[in-house]
């Protein structure tokens, strides 16, 4: 069972900065696609970015410009630099991995992956 830990978040003012860290200890591969997700209150969880086992990245519009997603093949760990936050970039942010030997190719919908981290709150105020 792979486990995927977020960290990072917390309470940040509108145009703040935060970055959100997936840790998956004990990977013994790099062909795994990274997705963030985020559920904001009373709403369905949304595809914020992706990156492919290669490195390749994709982006919500609403994220675009503002949302930069990498990776560190040898900590193991997906980023999630958040810029110029805004209010409605507030909720539960989770990430998901799937084994993907793909490396161009990442996903952006929740059925697409199989392992999910706890996720971890942002909150943006006005």
């Amino acid at each position: 069972q792979l486990q995927l830990v977020e960290s990072g978040g917390g309470l940040v003012k509108s145009g703040g900065s935060l970055r959100l860290s997936c840790a998956a200890p004990g990977f013994t591969s790099n062909y795994y696609a990274i997705g963030w997700f985020r559920q904001a209150p009373g709403k369905e969880r949304e595809g914020v970015s992706c990156t492919s086992s290669g490195g390749t990245t994709n982006y919500a519009d609403s994220v675009k410009g503002r949302f930069t997603i990498s990776r560190d093949n040898v900590k193991n760990t997906v980023y999630l630099q958040m810029n110029s936050l805004k209010p409605e970039d507030t909720g539960d942010y989770y990430c998901a991995a799937v084994f993907s030997l793909d490396e161009l190719l990442c996903f952006s919908r929740e059925y697409e992956y199989k392992y999910w981290g706890q996720g971890t709150q942002v909150t943006v105020s006005p």
